[in-house]
């Protein structure tokens, strides 16, 4: 059985009531025992009486002593209880007053949803606690309306894009079928098509995978070499290059970092993957690994369309791609996925248009501090 819960409103006058009731009772007892003190008789004017005299008169001083100090506590006793009385009534408006601004607070949380996530609190007036955790929450329903709508944007965009292989096959299908004499080639042909664009969606959804994966916190962290991820990127990439006749330089010095193994794999991978889909036939691409700064960094630079430099942070959105003419058949998740995962190990991405044409990324990673110490070779640059 729960217990009866008081208000914090009530608490504080409470708590304001004990206060003054202490603090009343404190000082008028020091006040009594400062009277009652001063109400004892001087002894060196009794001296001049007779025996008699000095006896009635000490009767006569402590009757008239006894009966003032009985007074006295009396109205100190009225006193206290009108002090005590008048401070719970003054402690339950301060406290009313001074507990609006988390009225407002709580009245706002209880209207807010994911379809009005853009009400504000707002709250005016002197910097203090109140405003303070008012403006944090504040900024909470700013990240999380970023966050819905980011959300809303991503789960629409990864819709269309799976409806697109998936309306080709239901077309592709009806068509055979509707033909009841479709030859074996055509039926082949049909077949090419669905098998076309049944990769290209399981090719979406392992990026989707992938993503979501990113997002989430890195629990296993592995010892990793960014330098031997370039050159495995490379390796896989070997025939992508031959065929659009690219120039790829590298300089890959010893860059070791901590995480998961897997996601820093496509990380790398991807930054490879879109200098090539991106690239101009006959272009370069620069890509370089090391330590910086107290950092591990990967960077790549690639020859390409000119990009508009206000337009570069769509690019680490998901489903966000410039190049319509790009190789391949990307769903331009390709950078979203590598600003996942370095946000998920605690490094960053940054673009950079260059000024001929082209991007170039740069992403930077926390050390591994137990990794060995080494001096970065300039003579690390193959052709």
């Amino acid at each position: 059985m729960s217990r009866p819960s008081l208000t914090l409103r009530l608490r504080l006058t409470l708590l304001c009531a004990g206060v003054f009731f202490l603090a009343g009772a404190a000082l008028l007892s020091v006040s009594y025992v400062l009277v009652r003190n001063n109400l004892t008789p001087d002894q060196s004017q009794l001296r001049a009486l007779s025996p008699n005299g000095r006896a009635l008169a000490r009767a006569a001083t402590s009757e008239l002593r006894d009966d003032a100090l009985h007074h006295l506590r009396v109205q100190y006793a009225v006193a206290l209880a009108a002090m005590t009385a008048i401070s719970v009534l003054l402690g339950w408006v301060v406290a009313g007053r001074g507990l609006r601004p988390l009225q407002r607070i709580t009245a706002t949380a209880r209207r807010v949803s994911q379809d009005n996530l853009d009400e504000r609190i707002a709250l005016r007036g002197p910097r203090d606690e109140l405003t303070e955790l008012a403006d944090t929450f504040d900024g909470m329903l700013e990240r999380l309306e970023g966050a819905f709508a980011s959300q809303r944007r991503f789960v629409a965009n990864a819709s269309h894009e799976l409806r697109t292989p998936l309306t080709v096959m239901r077309t592709e299908l009806e068509v055979a079928l509707a033909d009841p004499d479709a030859t074996t080639d055509e039926l082949r042909e049909m077949a090419e098509v669905v098998r076309a664009s049944l990769g290209r969606t399981e090719r979406l959804i392992d990026a989707l995978l992938t993503l979501a994966r990113s997002e989430s916190a890195v629990t296993r962290r592995d010892d990793v070499d960014l330098a031997a991820l370039a050159r495995l990127a490379v390796d896989q990439s070997r025939g992508e290059l031959s065929d659009a006749r690219l120039r790829l330089t590298t300089g890959l010095a010893p860059a070791p970092v901590r995480g998961n193994r897997r996601l820093l794999e496509r990380l790398v991978a991807n930054l490879v993957d879109n200098a090539v889909r991106h690239n101009r036939p006959g272009g370069g691409i620069d890509l370089s690994t090391g330590v910086g700064a107290g950092r591990a960094f990967v960077r790549v630079s690639s020859d390409g369309e000119p990009l508009p430099p206000e337009a570069l942070p769509r690019l680490l959105e998901p489903f966000q791609r410039l190049d319509r003419h790009a190789r391949g058949d990307g769903a331009g998740l390709g950078l979203s996925i590598v600003a996942s995962v370095a946000r998920a190990h605690g490094g960053t991405v940054e673009l950079a248009a260059r000024p001929n044409g082209g991007l170039e990324v740069v992403v930077e990673l926390p050390l591994n501090p137990d990794a060995a110490p080494y001096t970065p070779d300039p003579a690390l640059t193959h052709a």
